[in-house]
């Protein structure tokens, strides 16, 4: 009998812009991709709930060395809400625990009170979620009838725009800052209303750098492109400093360049006067993130390149 293939991991470095599917967690969506890839480490940049769907940048390899800095990165949704019920998660996929009339509402009376929810607002994150009380998750707290006092944190929405009311369905497009609940602005926006609200659908548009209209791929998609061979699939890998287009860059001299690789910090000439930016070597190749000193000098932070 003959013994199972063992399966080949990839040393691969880069990020996959995955659209999620709605359904699954998104732990489960980077297993699939990850095994999809063969890659032999993988991360992602902030969860989805199982509810929602779209952008979930998958990083590779080195490239999740910089997962972490997308976590803080504004992100863009579309959402559509159920008035006149509130649900136990603020979304469908809770139980009702209260319906109230939805009164007869104009358009420019909801965009009315949208408005009150743009800029910085105080929100009390709900209790599923992530976020962790003495030690313990919200959302395993929650499901055993937990609730707990939440502090209320400042968060941001640049924009919120509404693109339906019909009946008792409100459909909005937003742009917010980290940390930033939609589940909860839609239960805030509902009750501003009088009448309440939750979640029915809910898809991440953009995310930092990927904001403006990325090309996503379904699971479906990169199977069908796997398919054509590995080749073709890896096509759709982006370099690891795309995500990183909101810092400044620098390239160095050959010199300098043997310097930053072996951790030592070096002057540049036109460097940026303070903060962090791209390293690129003397042949281009992107070596990481470096920050400038008090005495000018630049110094590698961040190195994805080895030397």
């Amino acid at each position: 009998m003959t013994a199972p293939r063992k399966k080949t991991w990839r040393a691969l470095h880069g990020i996959v812009l995955l659209d999620k599917a709605r359904g699954i967690s998104s732990n489960h969506a980077l297993q699939q991709v990850r095994r999809l890839f063969q890659a032999e480490k993988a991360g992602h940049t902030g969860s989805l709930d199982p509810l929602a769907t779209g952008l979930l940048p998958v990083c590779f390899g080195k490239a999740t060395r910089v997962s972490g800095l997308l976590l803080d990165a504004d992100k863009s949704y579309s959402v559509c809400a159920r008035l006149g019920q509130r649900t136990d998660t603020a979304d469908a996929d809770g139980e009702v625990i209260e319906e109230r009339p939805v009164p007869t509402l104009d358009l420019a009376q909801v965009e009315a009170v949208v408005g009150r929810f743009v800029g910085e607002v105080d929100q009390v994150p709900p209790m599923y979620s992530a976020l962790k009380h003495k030690g313990q998750r919200l959302y395993a707290l929650a499901r055993k009838g937990i609730e707990v006092e939440r502090p209320a944190r400042r968060v941001r929405f640049d924009w919120i725009t509404v693109d339906r009311l019909e009946g008792c369905e409100l459909c909005l497009s937003l742009r917010c800052s980290k940390g930033a609940y939609v589940r909860t602005l839609i239960e805030d926006i509902g009750e501003a209303l009088g009448c309440g609200a939750h979640v029915t659908m809910l898809r991440r548009t953009g995310l930092g750098p990927f904001m403006d209209h990325p090309r996503m791929y379904t699971f479906e998609e990169l199977k069908m492109l796997a398919e054509e061979g590995q080749d073709a699939l890896d096509r759709v890998i982006l370099p690891t400093d795309s995500a990183l287009t909101g810092y400044p860059a620098i390239s160095l001299d050959a010199d300098s360049t043997f310097h930053i690789r072996h951790g030592h910090p070096v002057f540049v000439a036109h460097a940026p006067p303070e903060g962090w930016f791209r390293i690129y070597g003397a042949d281009g190749l992107f070596l990481g993130l470096g920050e400038v000193l008090d005495d000018g000098r630049v110094a590698p932070r961040r190195l994805l390149a080895a030397f």
